[in-house]
């Protein structure tokens, strides 16, 4: 039974926060595409993924189980625990939402990629150059 609890604790030790492949996919096309940009600038709310200062654009990449992308078949729910799960998914989504209203109440375009995104790689790129690309301020919460 002590095994069940340790096997889950190197589970959860292995999710990582940055560098995740998504966000490597993200990264090469911008970089693809002729932009530069830095990476988790922690000044900002949320600590964007990809921050483009020169144009206050600013790229967040969304696992789409821990940040409940809706409709999405990644976004599942875990068998366990449902109460914890619930509270944990739902700060989630609020701190997501008060992250992007913030950026877009400091003057920053806010773009988010989804992790089940980078399964299209042409239409991900055009989405990417196009947000890059166009002046016009975003939408906080883009599907």
């Amino acid at each position: 039974m002590d095994d069940v609890p340790d096997a889950r604790r190197r589970l959860m030790a292995n999710v990582r926060s940055a560098d995740t492949k998504p966000e490597m996919v993200v990264r090469r096309i911008a970089h693809a595409l002729g932009y530069r940009y830095r990476l988790h600038i922690r000044s900002l709310p949320g600590s964007p993924d990809l921050v483009f200062p020169g144009k206050r654009k600013v790229i967040f990449v969304h696992g789409c189980f821990w940040h409940r992308h809706h409709g999405c078949s990644r976004t599942t729910f875990p068998k366990t625990r449902e109460d914890y799960w619930n509270a944990k998914f739902s700060a989630n989504i609020a701190r997501d939402a008060a992250q992007a209203t913030a950026l877009l109440g400091l003057g920053w375009s806010v773009l988010t990629i989804w992790e089940c995104e980078i399964r299209d790689l042409l239409a991900l790129r055009q989405r990417i150059s196009s947000f890059l690309s166009n002046d016009a301020a975003s939408a906080p919460f883009p599907n």
